[in-house]
């Protein structure tokens, strides 16, 4: 049996003439993107650009909305409602959803950014807000949640098509949670250990903990941060590493349906 995973990627977070990476290069190496809506990151010709540039290589394409902090890049919690959270989440992808039409594409997935992320993942009336947005404004895309978290589960109960993802580049504490960023030890960097490490959480079905204990889940897609120290040199280190231990990369939509 052949075995798939998804390895997906946050881009489209330039803006301007602002550019935070290599996009281009870190889609070579993935089978999935996620693309700034605006708020955190991104503006109409970045995400024009970047759903031309995913389309052209076959990517899934992924709307990558969160709170509309460009100054803190979407990672500081906002003080809002579930309502305000809502409807600034569908304004986000509804926007996506506009430009990926410019191009004749559309979105594949939708996946929390940041601070939302993480809020959802431990708040079942936040990863609610998401689920309600993304249903109103995109009902057949699959929702990418963080595996084992609440709004995996929020997603589910309402019918949205999930996909569950890991992170490549980054910590889980004992409760499967992703160690907060400044916490020492919290983001990953070495290549050779993360590609280890994201081979082990896939033959071990896991998460892997910061003390090495495992947390069995289902993993259909692998994170990698396009902004973390070495992106690239760790897309590359982690695509070969999956390519050598006999996995088919490609989106997690085809994966389900092969």
């Amino acid at each position: 049996m052949t075995k798939r995973i998804d390895l997906n990627a946050d881009i489209g977070e330039s803006f301007g003439p602002w550019r935070l990476t290599d996009d281009n290069a870190i889609m070579d190496c993935v089978s999935s993107v996620n693309i700034a809506c605006g708020g955190h990151a991104g503006d109409p010709d970045t995400i024009v650009a970047t759903v031309t540039e995913a389309q052209a290589r076959g990517l899934g394409v992924g709307a990558h909305p969160g709170y509309d902090d460009k100054q803190g890049f979407g990672r500081r919690v906002i003080a809002m409602s579930t309502r305000e959270i809502e409807r600034m989440i569908a304004y986000q992808i509804g926007g996506l959803a506009a430009c990926a039409a410019l191009v004749g594409a559309h979105i594949d997935h939708i996946k929390a950014h940041g601070a939302l992320a993480n809020l959802a993942a431990r708040d079942a009336d936040i990863a609610g807000a998401v689920v309600r947005a993304a249903q109103a404004v995109a009902p057949e895309a699959w929702l990418l949640a963080i595996a084992g978290t609440e709004i995996e589960r929020v997603g589910e109960k309402a019918g949205l098509r999930v996909a569950r993802e890991v992170f490549a580049d980054r910590a889980y504490d004992e409760e499967g949670h992703l160690m907060p960023r400044g916490t020492v030890g919290a983001m990953l960097t070495d290549p050779d250990f993360i590609a280890e490490r994201v081979i082990a959480m896939l033959e071990e079905g896991a998460l892997i903990t910061e003390s090495g204990r495992s947390l069995p889940t289902d993993i259909d897609s692998v994170c990698i941060h396009s902004d973390t120290p070495d992106a690239l040199a760790i897309a590359q280190r982690v695509r070969g590493a999956l390519e050598q231990a006999s996995y088919a990369v490609q989106p997690f939509s085809r994966a389900a349906a092969a």
